[in-house]
This record gives structure tokens, sequence and C-alpha cells, in this order.
């Protein structure tokens, strides 16, 4: 079971980026999809989450209006596209897969191996 983070990258405050997670190895039908992110000496904290199917979206109120989480099922993959980013955004971010619809990272038992998004001013 892999899920595979890429598109974290270096970009200016007020530009855009659009992160993928690639899940393999088995279905995760009826699984939740998150995204979290850690900055340097903060804790882990909640982006945005969607069920595989779609739906139960949530976002933190930080990047509500800026963020959108999407999914490809034909794909095996989600998405997080990040606009109007902000110095705050930089962080690590990993994606996850949870048996419930959760915004808790202690719900999620698969992990991506994070990918770094670096927002400068």
């Amino acid at each position: 079971v892999q899920l595979q983070a890429s598109g974290g990258g270096l970009v200016q405050a007020g530009g855009s980026l659009r992160l993928s997670c690639a899940a393999s190895g088995r279905s995760f039908s009826g699984y939740a999809m998150g995204w979290f992110r850690q900055a340097p000496g903060k804790e882990r904290e909640f982006v945005a989450r969607m069920s595989w199917r779609g739906g139960s979206i949530d976002y933190a109120d930080s990047v509500k209006g800026r963020f959108t989480i999407s999914g490809d099922n034909a794909k095996n993959t989600v998405y997080l596209q990040m606009n109007s980013l902000k110095v705050e955004d930089t962080a690590v971010y990993y994606c996850a897969a949870s048996p419930y619809i959760s915004s808790t990272w202690t719900s999620y038992d698969y992990w991506g191996q994070g990918t770094l998004v670096t927002v400068s001013s």
C-alpha cells in the first residue's frame, strides 16, 4: 500500500501549486482522503479532506477559499490545488487515507512521504 505525494516546490506569495497523491496497492473506496501539513517546529495540522467518492469535503479555516481538494478515481489520485499562497502555508504536506470521515490526523492509517511547499515573500 502506497501513497505517493508530489508537486511541492518553491513559489512566491500569491502563486499557485497543485499537489498530487497517487494511491496504489489497494482500493481506497469508502475511505476518506486527507491532506495535512507540518511546518518546522509546529504540530501537524489538518488542511483538507474528502471521501474517495468526492463528497464530505471540508477545509481548515486557514485555507478556505484558497485551496481545493479533488480526486480522479480512474487515476487513483487525489489533488490539492493551492491558490493565493501565503508565506505561512510553508510546510511539508502529507496525504493520508482513513476509514473514517475525519479531520483528525490520528484517524488516518496510511500516509504518503510528504512533499515540501515553500512560499517566499
